[in-house]
C-alpha cells in the first residue's frame, strides 16, 4: 500500500505477478542494474520476511538444473512462497545476529560461504529520525561484519566487535566472514549523515560500492541501499 493508504502501482503489480510484497521490485531493479545473482549463486537473505526477495533471488538463479541455493533467515517464521520459488529455497527462523558465523556458514554449499548476501533488515521504526537511523546503521554494520568478518574489523573507525566463544576467546571461525571472496553484498540503511562513511568503508573492502534508491521505494521512506560488488581478498585499509 502507498503512504496514502491506497494501492500503488508496485503493490498492484506484485499481486498481478504473484510476488508476496511490492519490495520484490527493489531487488528486481538491483538485479537488472548490477546482476549480482547469477546461475549457481548461493544467496543468503537476511530479514527475508515476507519472502519477496526469496522469490526474486530464486528466479535469478535460472532453471533448477543451473543449481544454486537461497537461504532466508528472519526473526519471524517465513513460509517459502509457492510462486517463483522451488526446492533451492529454504528458510530459518532465528536471530541471525546472535548466530555464530560458523553456524551461518554451515548453511552454505560445502560450508564455503555465500556468493551473495542480501540484507533488507530494518529496525522497528519509532518515528524519531535520528534514533531510527542509528538503529538502522547498527543493523547494517552487523550485516557487514557477518559478511566480511575481520576485514571490516581492521578499520580503525569501525566499531564492529569480534564475536567471542563461551570462554571469552575470539574464535578464528568467527573472525572470517561468510561472504566468499569476489562475492556481493546489499545492505539497506535509513538515510543519515553516517551513510556516506559507511559507504566509504565498503569501498575499501569491495571492488565497488554504490548507493541506490530503488524506484519502488515509497516517497515517504528514507531507505537507501548500499550495493557492494566484488569482495576483495585484501582490504585496502
Amino acid at each position: 500500500m502507498s503512504g496514502a493508504g491506497k494501492p500503488d502501482f508496485f503493490y498492484r503489480e506484485a499481486q498481478r505477478l504473484g510476488y508476496v510484497a511490492r519490495s520484490a521490485f527493489k531487488l528486481l531493479q538491483i538485479q537488472k542494474q548490477y546482476k549480482l545473482i547469477t546461475p549457481g549463486s548461493s544467496v543468503l537473505d537476511l530479514g527475508c520476511a515476507p519472502g519477496a526477495w526469496l522469490q526474486v533471488a530464486c528466479q535469478s538463479l535460472g532453471p533448477v538444473k543451473s543449481g544454486g541455493l537461497v537461504v532466508g533467515i528472519d526473526l519471524k517464521k517465513v513460509k517459502v512462497p509457492a510462486a517463483h520459488c522451488d526446492s533451492r529455497v529454504q528458510t530459518l527462523c532465528a536471530d541471525v545476529m546472535k548466530l555464530p558465523k560458523a553456524q551461518v556458514r554451515e548453511l552454505s554449499p560445502q560450508q564455503k560461504g555465500f556468493s551473495v548476501i542480501l540484507s533488507d533488515m530494518c529496525p522497528l521504526v519509532s518515528g524519531i529520525t535520528s534514533k531510527d537511523a542509528a538503529l538502522s546503521l547498527e543493523l547494517g554494520t552487523q550485516a557487514l561484519d557477518l559478511a566480511v568478518g575481520g576485514a571490516a574489523l581492521a578499520h580503525p573507525k569501525n566499531e564492529i566487535q569480534m564475536e567471542e566463544s563461551n570462554d571469552g576467546a575470539i574464535t578464528s571461525s568467527d573472525v572470517n566472514g561468510v561472504l566468499r571472496r569476489g562475492g556481493h553484498l546489499v545492505i539497506k540503511l535509513l538515510e543519515s549523515e553516517d551513510v556516506q562513511e559507511f559507504s566509504r568503508i565498503c569501498k575499501l573492502l569491495f571492488r565497488k560500492a554504490s548507493l541506490l534508491r530503488p524506484k519502488a521505494t515509497r516517497p515517504s521512506s528514507r531507505e537507501i541501499y548500499v550495493i557492494c560488488q566484488g569482495l576483495q581478498s585484501q582490504a585496502k585499509i
